[in-house]
């Protein structure tokens, strides 16, 4: 028999194949964008809420069964599925309350009758969820438990995974990713928190971003006067890319492997290196507002904005944590990197641009911590028991930053500092004024640890399947359309295509290209207000 692990990530889903008889991994799934509409966990909750959470659940169960089908083997022999991820993703799947996700205010909770919420381990029957596959039916299907709000089964994932647990000195772990999950250990107390960091550090609202996939740049190192390109390769392996002017474009050697674009990785070592060089003299300019890092991939300064805002957000959450913890910046002993961007991304000039604490005496990498546990409970080597009471005993000390006002003085000195290229002497000042330790120069270089060389170790021997394109479309009627196709000209995904059927226009979107919420450009340039993004249905891939 066999058993699958799941990740439902906000940027991607992981889906691994295990035979359950000899714990070999058989082959491994994944996509390459979140099936839903946006970039980020709050698109995707927006979209639930103002579309249906019905229509949310059947995207992502139709997107899953695709993977499915794309293993070695009949459905009917998967007897098991154990489910990780976190809160909206867990309770999007399970088609479950998501309204207190939506609202943090107690007063609004308490008005929607949504108090209070729990998202605890629950066990399912396939006939449950996979509804419209018969195969499934029996399959039994486990969903891990939440700790509280926005943290939830992937937090507990790298707290586990890693050693943070068994630390006696400040710990820091994270999960880098577009709701960046985090945790702080002072003795034997744990306080979690979260930060909207939004796409950008996973490739994502970047013009010629990708998520970590083969062709996408994962680092860039200087050699000489030029930059050496490196690039993930078919076995998500980093390997030699082009070397090249990166003010002119100009291409001095191609290089083993040829970019197809960048991931958040690529954009951290970017800005670094843009920083030390001296080609960012004013963030977030660039020399003529561009540099090119191969044929047709170019970083622009909106983008280094929008990475800004993401890299802005994390540091004002961690720092936020040590502060309210009572920890000072000079005891942080361990900083613990997961996910695919703290695999990838080179930690040293990570902590440069502040993605993880400057001051940190040890940085440890690793990889993603979310697949590992949902294999590890499926695989019976982590006890179902010994994940509930980790839930239940971390739930009472977590840190909303949403609340947090020492987050947002600090976040607002990240976004003058990103965006509005603030010196760093105004921002020590500003910190002073806001009566809060100030960042420490970066003076002692940690010890880094690499204990995972990509974010999935072990893909199997049937190696890794990537699903670029889900082809889910999402349709609504356009009533009054005028078929201008204003919508299709103007869609920055190329997402929508409007259709005749039977005299009646319809606008079909592609639903993982659709930017959802943060975009609804169709929706604003329509002259006769056709299209309105409200009365969706799904149709068959």
């Amino acid at each position: 028999m066999y058993g699958i692990a799941l990740d439902l990530g906000t940027s991607g889903f992981r889906l691994q194949l295990i035979d359950m008889e000899n714990k070999d991994i058989v082959k491994t799934v994944i996509t390459t964008r979140h099936p839903l509409p946006g970039g980020n966990v709050t698109d995707h909750l927006d979209f639930a809420i103002r579309v249906g959470e019905d229509i949310a659940n059947d995207i992502m169960i139709k997107t899953i069964e695709y993977m499915i089908r794309k293993l070695p083997i009949k459905s009917e022999k998967i007897n098991k599925i154990v489910v990780c991820g976190n809160p909206i993703q867990l309770s999007l799947f399970q088609n479950i309350e998501i309204r207190d996700l939506a609202y943090a205010g107690k007063n609004m909770q308490k008005r929607l009758g949504v108090e209070d919420i729990e998202r605890n381990l629950n066990i399912y029957y396939g006939k449950d969820i996979f509804v419209s596959s018969p195969q499934l039916h029996k399959c039994e299907i486990i969903v891990l438990p939440s700790i509280k709000h926005e943290i939830g089964a992937d937090a507990l994932a790298m707290m586990i995974k890693t050693d943070f647990l068994k630390q006696k000195k400040p710990a820091l772990v994270t999960d880098y990713g577009t709701n960046a999950e985090m945790a702080l250990k002072v003795g034997d107390r744990i306080i979690t928190g979260s930060a909207a960091a939004g796409p950008a550090i996973e490739g994502q609202g970047i013009k010629c971003g990708m998520l970590a996939s083969p062709g996408s740049i994962c680092d860039v190192n200087q050699e000489g006067d030029y930059w050496r390109i490196a690039v993930l390769d078919q076995n998500m392996l980093e390997s030699k890319g082009p070397l090249i002017n990166p003010v002119t474009g100009d291409i001095l050697e191609q290089g083993d492997i040829q970019p197809l674009g960048i991931t958040g990785t690529g954009i951290v070592s970017v800005i670094c290196l843009a920083l030390s060089t001296g080609l960012i003299k004013n963030l977030p300019n660039l020399p003529n507002g561009k540099l090119f890092l191969g044929e047709a991939i170019e970083v622009n300064d909106k983008d280094i904005k929008e990475a800004g805002k993401a890299i802005g957000a994390i540091r004002a959450a961690h720092l936020t944590l040590l502060i309210e913890a009572g920890v000072d910046y000079g005891e942080l002993e361990y900083m613990y990197m997961c996910g695919a961007s703290g695999t990838y991304v080179n930690a040293d000039k990570a902590r440069k641009i502040g993605l993880s604490p400057g001051f940190v005496k040890n940085i440890v990498q690793f990889g993603n911590t979310s697949l590992a546990l949902a294999k590890d409970v499926l695989l019976g080597d982590i006890e179902l028991q010994n994940v509930r009471k980790l839930a239940h005993r971390i739930k009472a000390d977590h840190h909303m930053m949403a609340s947090s006002g020492t987050f947002k003085e600090i976040y607002t000195c990240e976004l003058a500092y990103w965006t509005e290229g603030m010196p760093e002497e105004d921002y020590d000042m500003f910190m002073q004024y806001y009566k809060l330790p100030k960042i420490p120069p970066l003076e002692i270089a940690p010890i880094i640890e690499k204990r995972a060389t990509k974010d999935i170790e072990d893909s199997g021997y049937g190696g890794v399947e990537i699903v670029g394109n889900i082809n889910i479309i999402i349709e609504e009627e356009t009533k009054g359309c005028i078929e201008c196709h204003r919508c299709e000209r103007e869609c920055p995904e190329k997402a929508i295509v409007n259709t005749n059927k039977n005299g009646n226009i319809y606008a079909d979107y592609v639903a993982h290209r659709c930017l959802g919420m943060s975009c609804k450009r169709c929706v604003d340039v329509c002259p006769v207000r056709a299209i309105r993004y409200r009365d969706i249905k799904v149709l068959a891939m």
